[in-house]
């Protein structure tokens, strides 16, 4: 008798929730059990009838949650790649050269960096590249508003979302290394002398660099990394197999990386350098992040747009303005016209 009273509740309790979520009379009617009706097989039944239902409400509660957090607007889904994919590029870039200074080139040294953004890049551009086209630089993405392959309401969209990715991404580095960091200078965040830990986050010129030449440099890797980039998704070209783009990005990368880091480490990305380097000014390091180096702050923020330009408009009028238009099918279009005069005729 107690189990027929523990089902008796449970489908009376099954009626109430019906009732409370708006249940249609005649799916599903709880029946009261005695001990003159009530078999095992017919419990069984009932009890299998009461988990499916319940079963079919959560996951109708699942769908419908879930229809609820699905993005309708393009813009904010692309906010968002760009976003992430620019965190993952610091979070692995950035954390390649903390491993390497924190442990005084114990656990890393230069090649190691060089890999830890190379493969930062790759990363980011496979996680963003299906919803914004992973620019994760806002020189690639000004090349690609000069060139009409983004529309120039997008630009500002996609470089906030960027700077906020550096950003948050060298939060992440910091709190990963943190103990690490208190350890190699005993607490004293330095931009410059030889416990200095600033150049973690940003850029900064070797000793005695001119910043016109900091400048040319910069402008030469950008303009280098956008005329790799068109060619490797450039499909009139011989291009890049689908799915492989990003790999060949990051070896774009890592070819900048080996040949063109000695004046200053290759930032080529305005948000990879200036999202950190405000970070390290709000974290502790102070504003002599922006003032080492003769002010040197600027030059990877500024060389990089201008070189990314430069390279766009080099691939654009030395390649892509003389690829051969497609062929047309000459017969198809003689043939459509017979089909209209028949039908004209007809």
């Amino acid at each position: 008798m107690s189990e027929i009273n523990k089902t008796n509740n449970r489908l009376a309790l099954l009626d109430n929730r019906r009732n409370v979520f708006g249940g249609g009379a005649g799916k599903f009617k709880p029946k009261t059990l005695n001990s003159s009706t009530i078999s095992s097989s017919s419990v069984c039944q009932d009890i299998t009838n009461i988990s499916a239902f319940g079963e079919g409400m959560d996951f109708e509660k699942i769908r419908k949650m879930k229809e609820r957090c699905i993005l309708r607007s393009d813009i904010i889904k692309e906010f968002l790649a760009e976003l992430l994919g620019t965190f993952v590029l610091i979070l692995f870039g950035c954390g390649s050269v903390a491993q390497t200074v924190l442990s005084r080139r114990t656990q890393g040294e230069n090649l190691t960096t060089h890999f830890g953004f190379s493969l930062g890049v790759m990363l980011a551009v496979y996680i963003a590249g299906g919803v914004s086209g992973g620019h994760v630089n806002p020189a690639v993405s000004l090349a690609m508003t000069v060139l009409g392959k983004l529309p120039i309401i997008k630009f500002p969209v996609y470089v906030a979302a960027q700077f906020l990715g550096a950003f948050l991404g060298s939060c992440a580095v910091f709190c990963l290394y943190y103990d690490a960091f208190t350890d190699f200078s005993g607490g004293n965040l330095t931009v410059t002398g030889e416990n200095a830990t600033a150049g973690i986050f940003a850029s900064y010129p070797r000793e005695n660099l001119p910043l016109l030449n900091g400048f040319i440099d910069q402008v030469i890797g950008a303009g280098a990394l956008v005329l790799c980039i068109l060619a490797i998704v450039d499909q009139r070209n011989i291009g890049a197999p689908r799915g492989l783009e990003p790999l060949l990005i990051g070896l774009s990368i890592m070819a900048i990386a080996v040949s063109m880091s000695l004046n200053c480490g290759y930032p080529i990305n305005p948000a990879r350098d200036l999202g950190p380097r405000l970070f390290t000014a709000i974290a502790g390091w102070g504003t002599e992040v922006f003032s080492a180096g003769d002010g040197w702050w600027w030059v990877p923020v500024i060389g990089p747009m201008v070189g990314g330009v430069v390279g766009a408009m080099i691939y654009y009028l030395m390649i892509e303005l003389h690829h051969p238009e497609p062929e047309k099918n000459f017969e198809d279009d003689r043939s459509l016209k017979d089909k209209y005069e028949m039908n004209a005729v007809n």
